[in-house]
């Protein structure tokens, strides 16, 4: 079941103090590099600060989509650098290697979805604190994307968003009124 909750990841109660992963421009040895990515960190505010020299700010970064080819690999190995950066990779135990397969997928799923159903996407925005992190896949599409239903599993295609609906928190649609496209959205648990 999608939602159209239109506020941003963070809205959780407080952060427990410590690092929610590397500080921006940290790639880890054998962590991809992705060239032609933004990468912002919003710094904590005071209020976020547990410990001194600790971070447990949102970690942001940005990879514009608009005219690349081969948006679909370029975005995965994004996401993998930002899940190294933020320190969900390399994942020693099983549910923590699961867990950033699922933001490996979903991130495919929700690209591969704007280059099927709105001519490719804009931008893709991964936004990271300490309990959830947030996919965007912005689009100059119109359509509204839901999960095929009813859902065949024996049948090629039409699985991408029941995929994003089971593995997902939450999902949803934002639209900004008087300019064209959308913004999906997706959030998954962090890594306990």
């Amino acid at each position: 079941m999608s939602t159209t909750r239109p506020y941003p990841p963070g809205d959780r109660g407080p952060e427990p103090s410590g690092a929610s992963g590397a500080s921006e421009g940290d790639t880890p040895a054998g962590a991809p590099s992705v060239m032609g990515a933004t990468v912002s960190s919003v710094p904590p505010s005071e209020a976020d600060a547990g410990v001194a020299g600790a971070s447990s700010g949102r970690q942001i970064r940005r990879l514009e989509l608009r005219g690349e080819s081969g948006v679909v690999p370029l975005a995965r190995d994004f996401t993998r650098q930002a899940l190294y950066a933020w320190g969900w990779l390399p994942a020693a135990a099983a549910d923590r290697r699961a867990a950033a397969e699922d933001v490996l997928l979903v991130v495919s799923e929700l690209v591969t979805n704007a280059c099927l159903h709105a001519e490719g996407p804009d931008e893709l925005v991964l936004t990271c604190d300490n309990k959830v992190i947030r996919l965007e896949v912005s689009d100059g599409g119109t359509g509204q994307p839901a999960p095929r239903n009813p859902h065949r599993a024996g049948r090629p295609g039409g699985h991408g968003m029941f995929i994003v609906q089971r593995l997902c928190l939450d999902w949803g649609v934002l639209r900004t009124p008087g300019r064209p496209g959308k913004t999906v959205w997706a959030e998954l648990g962090a890594p306990a």
